[in-house]
């Protein structure tokens, strides 16, 4: 028997003796007795609070504040409502209560449940007394539930952002990093002609360079700021510092601009593989609504790109803190800096890439005054290592760099070329006609302007990239030839990237049109502008590999090595892409600075139109092998190899 039984049964006697003493001679004391010992425990009235406190009912219970005078458990409940705030908590007893005469005590642990899961529990007690009825009233006060809280106050978790993983360039330097923007924004109160500013606003963003891509777009301006409050800073755009600064003479002073000036993890440049790399934004509705409890508003999100793919180890783990809120002067509740419980965020995990700024900043300025849609890779020949993905124009809404899926046009006939010379069906000098057409089951194929060289040696029909001669060899690759030689150079392979990526579908057999056609990059042969580039690269080694983007987290195994490319084939397939740029169809790049640059141009039909053509140049010079595509580029002399000039050139600068 514990002691405080003791006492209560002692208690008990004396408060029942009037009636023992009448009842005696009935033989009914120990049933009195029995009865007089079922009054409620303090631990009975103190599991019964606990329980109310966690599901909002105590009105069955009894309780008294610190001066001793009744309250309701209405009261209490609402009391306990207020101080949780936006936590929950699971209170509970430990041990049994040490009980004096009529009073108790009762050790408890608090334990809250933080956003995120995180628990933050502590001891603490709760007293009892018993009263004239034989039972026990809680004594309620708000420190039962933390000992620094007061009537009124609130707990209130402010949250700790955690610091994001950077995403690191080859040399392991952060490339997105926090950068000064400037939010243009509208205070409709003081605008006295919406057209007049649209106007203007329309007239200096169009003056920024280079001209941001897409454009911005105000038409939905007028309608938000007539459903805006007069006070409210309604968002135009948010400009990098040095583009803001391009038109603030003739922003700033209009009625009504509002400007304010922050701080966003931004890449080097707005294009900076900006299709490749995604952006970091603060929450939309979107993300909150599909991840309940992972973000609150005004976290940053990364979308698309890497940012997007990573997010989860980017963002880390957001820390937080408990402090109590109290009513301030104007009877608002606001913060205090009393601080209860921290946790500590954890920061995001980097990711390491292989990307080289110098390479991918030329291969975006390369990409910058072309309005087509446009893609550049460059991969470092040596190791494999993708130094630059570049998607144009802007930066690019899609990366088309890697996960294009684009008939190759004659830049395939590398592959096909490869294919031929393994299977010594060509030699460099041995001579094939290059007709003006060449039919076959009935299909038409011509060249491009429709020229015809005659019988040449087969390095000429490669330089000046003949499609007849291509289509009259198709023969002597049988079924398989020309996927082998694809094979050969990594197209069709898993490739573990990092990223999404299409790494190529090789035209297998079919008809003898289409493995006609399939020589020359058309018919069924779909790439990206990555598969290529790696595909150069091989050629320029001698031995494909494949390419590595992501490098830490890693993502995987990478494929296989390639075979070793035979000598015997290689070495003439380099000699002539190097005569396409010194006597074919790519002349402009023959006094590029640096190294000798090979390479193969292509103009590649996406429809039954002949005159609807992408653009292609694929090559390397030194260790950067490269692919430069144009969506809707026609003749590649005209946009691709321009491209690739600018791109030769800007690195060779830098």
């Amino acid at each position: 028997m514990r002691p405080y039984e003791h006492r209560t049964r002692a208690t008990l006697i004396r408060r029942c003796r009037p009636i023992i003493a009448t009842l005696a001679g009935l033989g009914l004391v120990a049933g009195l007795l029995t009865a007089c010992s079922r009054a409620e425990s303090p631990e009975q009235a103190v599991d019964a609070f606990l329980r109310g406190w966690q599901d909002g009912k105590l009105d069955q219970l009894r309780f008294d504040d610190t001066q001793g005078q009744g309250i309701t458990g209405a009261r209490v409940a609402e009391e306990i409502k207020l101080l949780s705030g936006e936590l929950t908590a699971k209170p509970r007893r430990d041990g049994d209560a040490q009980v004096r005469e009529d009073a108790a005590t009762a050790n408890l642990t608090i334990d809250w449940t933080l956003p995120g899961g995180t628990h933050w529990a502590y001891p603490s007690a709760v007293r009892l007394k018993r009263d004239a009825e034989d039972h026990w009233r809680i004594i309620w006060e708000p420190r039962v539930a933390q000992e620094k809280l007061t009537a009124g106050d609130t707990l209130t978790v402010r949250r700790v952002a955690a610091p994001r993983g950077q995403i690191l360039d080859g040399a392991g330097q952060p490339i997105v990093a926090a950068r000064s923007i400037v939010a243009v924004g509208v205070q409709p109160s003081e605008v006295p002609d919406v057209p007049a500013l649209v106007r203007n606003l329309d007239a200096a963003f169009k003056a920024i360079r280079p001209a941001i891509s897409p454009p911005i777009d105000l038409s939905d301006l007028p309608a938000r700021i007539s459903a805006a409050k007069p006070d409210a800073f309604v968002d135009v755009v948010s400009l990098r510092k040095e583009a803001y600064q391009q038109i603030k003479p003739r922003i700033y002073d209009l009625p009504g601009t509002k400007f304010r000036e922050e701080q966003r993890e931004l890449a080097p440049t707005r294009e900076f593989a900006r299709a490749l790399l995604g952006s970091v934004d603060p929450a939309l509705k979107d993300d909150l609504d599909a991840n309940p409890g992972v973000y609150a508003e005004g976290d940053l999100v990364g979308h698309g790109g890497l940012q997007g793919r990573y997010e989860k180890p980017l963002r880390g783990t957001p820390g937080g803190t408990v402090v109590i809120s109290r009513r301030n002067a104007a009877g608002e509740l606001a913060p205090t800096d009393q601080e209860l419980f921290r946790i500590e965020p954890k920061p995001g995990t980097p990711l390491k890439t292989t990307l080289d700024v110098r390479t991918q900043n030329a291969a975006d300025a390369a990409l910058a005054a072309d309005p087509h849609r446009t893609a550049l890779v460059a991969v470092r020949v040596s190791d494999g290592s993708v130094l630059a993905v570049a998607d144009g124009p802007g930066g690019g809404t899609e990366n088309l760099a890697l996960t294009a899926q684009v008939p190759p046009g004659s830049t395939f006939k590398m592959v096909s070329t490869l294919g031929l010379l393994d299977l010594n069906a060509v030699t460099l000098d041995g001579r094939v006609d290059c007709p003006k057409n060449f039919t076959v089951d009935g299909r038409p194929f011509k060249n491009s302007d429709n020229f015809e060289l005659g019988t040449v040696p087969f390095r000429t029909d490669f330089a000046k990239s003949c499609n007849t001669a291509f289509a009259a060899l198709a023969p002597k690759l049988g079924d398989t030839g020309l996927a082998e030689a694809g094979r050969s150079l990594g197209l069709e392979a898993r490739w573990e990237l990092g990223a999404e990526v299409f790494t190529g579908k090789i035209s297998t057999g079919g008809s003898a049109a289409e493995r006609a056609a399939a020589t020359f990059g058309q018919g069924t042969n779909l790439v990206s502008p990555i598969a290529m580039a790696a595909a150069t690269a091989a050629v320029a080694k001698g031995q494909w590999q494949q390419p590595k983007l992501v490098l830490d987290p890693a993502p995987g195994a990478p494929a296989p090595a390639g075979p070793q490319l035979k000598t015997g084939s290689v070495e003439p397939l380099r000699t002539m892409m190097r005569e396409v740029v010194t006597l074919g169809s790519a002349t402009a790049l023959k006094d590029v600075p640096g190294a000798p640059v090979q390479g193969k141009t292509g103009t590649a039909e996406y429809d039954d139109n002949p005159a609807h053509t992408h653009a292609w140049f694929v090559g390397w010079q030194g260790d950067i092998a490269f692919a430069v595509f144009v969506e809707k580029g026609g003749a590649s002399g005209e946009t691709a190899v321009p491209i690739t000039e600018h791109f030769l050139r800007n690195l060779a600068a830098r």
